[in-house]
């Protein structure tokens, strides 16, 4: 399927855009090491996983993620996250509009499926937690260690030490943490080793960002405030938000009373100079953001807001290079990846 390319306006000229496959939504794309892009999408006919070998110029025929026996009347699943080892193997969070059915409580859960590198079909569409919860989000590290984290009042994961073929009952993470239960939680593995999940308070109605840093062999876990714009909220504001590695330490985005922030972290979670950066960016409730960060220090960050995916480039100082970018893009969710070459690719 050929997928014509779309340079973004003078001052961005690193980014380029690609349309999804037809009928697709994006929801995340992710690079693996042998440079294979793997792009999930939100459909009519349900989640959709494809992958280009050529850089995003064209992509291979779109594989469901659902299996037969998932598929029931008026039950529709959504992609929330995708993670992807750098073998290839891909791991996709979904969640379901169960509630809405009113269908037994515990099938109001975290939903997992996986693709094995070379296979043409998802694993069986598997229920984690079995428990009403959202917020759900992946991480793989290089070793198949996979980490399924959830929210359900607190901050829960569930952990497989096998590339998602099992998982340990659930955990929770930190007691301490009170994150506000109808936003997300998004994760990575730092190159620490530790679990990195970024995550939003609601204590004393302060919704403010947080990184929490779990090492999942001593069970010790930190956190560290990155925002530093106050909000006060009675209210749960439903917002998403992502973090990356960015070489021993982190890029994080997320907003605050509707506007885009960012900030790059060091290894602790602790945000570096100039710390908190206002964005272009403007979101709603529950739409897609992330960034992207490249060898040479720059830092892309895009988001989707009424139907247009909007991105601004960072150099090394954090400053904004050129203008703001915008292009028509459906759905809510926001994906993009950078490719061999270096540079930044949105899929639209």
């Amino acid at each position: 399927m050929s997928m014509g390319g779309q340079k973004a306006p003078v001052g961005s000229a690193k980014v380029t855009t690609i349309p999804a496959p037809a009928g697709c939504q994006a929801v995340n794309a992710k690079i693996d090491a042998q440079g294979t892009i793997h792009l999930v999408s939100n459909s009519s006919d349900g989640p959709q996983y494809a992958k280009s070998t050529n850089g995003g110029k064209s992509f291979l025929k779109s594989i469901p993620i659902l299996d037969r026996a998932s598929r029931k009347p008026g039950l529709v699943f959504d992609v929330w996250d995708m993670a992807v080892s750098p073998d290839g193997h891909v791991h996709v969070a979904l969640g379901t509009n169960a509630w809405k059915l009113k269908l037994p409580k515990d099938e109001w859960g975290f939903f997992y499926a996986s693709l094995e590198p070379g296979a043409s079909t998802f694993s069986p569409v598997r229920n984690l937690n079995h428990k009403p919860s959202e917020g759900f989000s992946l991480a793989v590290d290089d070793k198949g260690r996979v980490s399924a984290c959830w929210l359900a009042d607190k901050l829960y994961a569930n952990v497989s030490l096998d590339q998602g073929k099992t998982f340990a009952p659930t955990t929770e993470i930190d007691p301490t943490l009170n994150p506000c239960n109808c936003c997300t939680t998004t994760a990575t593995y730092g190159a620490d080793g530790r679990l990195a999940v970024l995550y939003r308070e609601e204590t004393n109605n302060e919704r403010d960002m947080f990184l929490a840093l779990w090492d999942q062999t001593s069970n010790k876990v930190t956190r560290t405030r990155v925002s530093s714009t106050l909000w006060k909220l009675d209210s749960c504001p439903m917002s998403y938000y992502g973090i990356v590695p960015n070489g021993k330490g982190y890029v994080a985005v997320w907003p605050t009373e509707g506007k885009i922030y960012f900030a790059r972290l060091d290894g602790q979670g602790v945000p570096q100079s100039p710390k908190e950066i206002k964005t272009a960016g403007i979101t709603g409730m529950r739409t897609g953001m992330f960034t992207l960060n490249d060898t040479t220090g720059n830092t892309l960050v895009a988001w989707k807001k009424d139907g247009q995916l909007g991105w601004q480039l960072y150099d090394q100082q954090a400053k904004p290079v050129g203008r703001a970018g915008s292009v028509k893009s459906a759905g809510s969710g926001a994906a993009g990846i950078i490719n061999k070459a270096g540079d930044f690719v949105l899929f639209q």
